[in-house]
């Protein structure tokens, strides 16, 4: 592990340690969140990497390291999709790692995709400000990257979300779908981020986000540089290949 130009970074060798990697610092973050204030509050990403790390989570040796009733379990973003649905993140986790560790649905506060838009995203900031307090904090925020830059579902060429918006609504045209995410108002103030990337298609997503001059609407994944909390890095050589020597 090295000092990036913004967080901490790890390469290694490939997807499948990403992914161990990513289970054991989901437990050493959440082993002491608990430890300090009794919970751990986490918001889960999508994607095939956080996928596989839900699922090593779920057995051994990772599913005894801690006491899963102590953790709540929120969303970063979800697709504007019923639970139900196939591109749902919440049936994705539930899959993966709910069903498996038969969490209980007092502790899963997942987005209200089949809602209308709008209506879901305020209902989730209400949400968040119900159990976090009005400035919410999250113990980790886990977060992906897409080949263009984009992170939880914050997409290049649309503004970043007001200061005062907790949670947004946003109609990707590239997609032609509603998503719904948590805001930088949100992620930054996290205690804790981390960010996975496998892959040869996101080496130059990373590289805008090391990059010293920040165009965020362009490269929405900069705007963690900005991040108050702790800020990892979880990448395998693939996607570090476009990183100059840091």
């Amino acid at each position: 592990m090295t000092e990036a130009p913004f967080g901490t970074l790890e390469v290694v060798e490939d997807e499948h340690i990403l992914t161990e990697r990513l289970a054991e610092h989901f437990v050493a973050r959440a082993s002491e969140a608990i430890a300090q204030r009794g919970y751990f509050h986490v918001a889960l990403a999508g994607g095939s990497t956080p996928q596989a790390a839900y699922a090593l989570l779920a057995r051994e040796p990772f599913r005894s390291q801690l006491d899963w009733t102590a953790v709540h379990f929120y969303f970063g973003d979800e697709r504007c999709v019923p639970p139900n649905h196939p591109d749902s993140n919440y049936r994705m986790v539930q899959d993966a790692l709910f069903d498996s560790l038969g969490i209980s649905q007092e502790r899963i506060h997942r987005m209200h995709g089949e809602d209308p838009p709008e209506s879901a995203a305020l209902a989730y900031a209400e949400l968040l400000r119900s159990k976090l307090g009005i400035a919410p904090r999250f113990d980790l925020i886990l977060l992906g990257m897409g080949p263009d830059a984009h992170t939880a579902s914050l997409f290049p060429g649309s503004p970043l979300p007001a200061a005062d918006i907790l949670v947004a609504a946003r109609y990707i045209s590239k997609l032609a779908t509603w998503r719904l995410t948590l805001t930088p108002t949100v992620i930054l103030n996290a205690r804790s981020i981390v960010v996975a990337a496998a892959g040869q298609a996101k080496a130059e997503a990373l590289a805008h986000a090391f990059d010293p001059h920040e165009q965020a609407e362009q490269y929405p994944i900069q705007i963690l540089r900005r991040a108050v909390g702790d800020l990892a890095w979880l990448v395998d050589q693939r996607a570090a290949s476009g990183i100059s020597k840091i």
